[in-house]
């Protein structure tokens, strides 16, 4: 997937797109799961920790099954 989305920003976005419609729609389970397949086939959560002062595998934490992911947690 991570080839793909360097190749196609419209597949990138795309990916995100879903993500937050599922998280919109109170599908929070598939929203996660979305989110944590977008960090990991664009920047990685490694790069995203050191751009959000957030541990990486806190970061991941918060995207898997029982993560609880927050705004104010996910954005720079």
């Amino acid at each position: 997937m991570r080839a793909r989305v360097e190749r196609e920003p419209a597949f990138r976005w795309v990916l995100f797109q879903e993500a937050v419609q599922a998280l919109l729609q109170g599908e929070i389970a598939e929203g996660r799961a979305a989110l944590r397949a977008y960090v990991n086939a664009t920047v990685g959560f490694e790069r995203r920790g050191e751009v959000l002062w957030r541990s990486p595998k806190s970061l991941m934490r918060m995207l898997g099954p029982d993560g609880n992911p927050q705004p104010k947690t996910c954005s720079a």
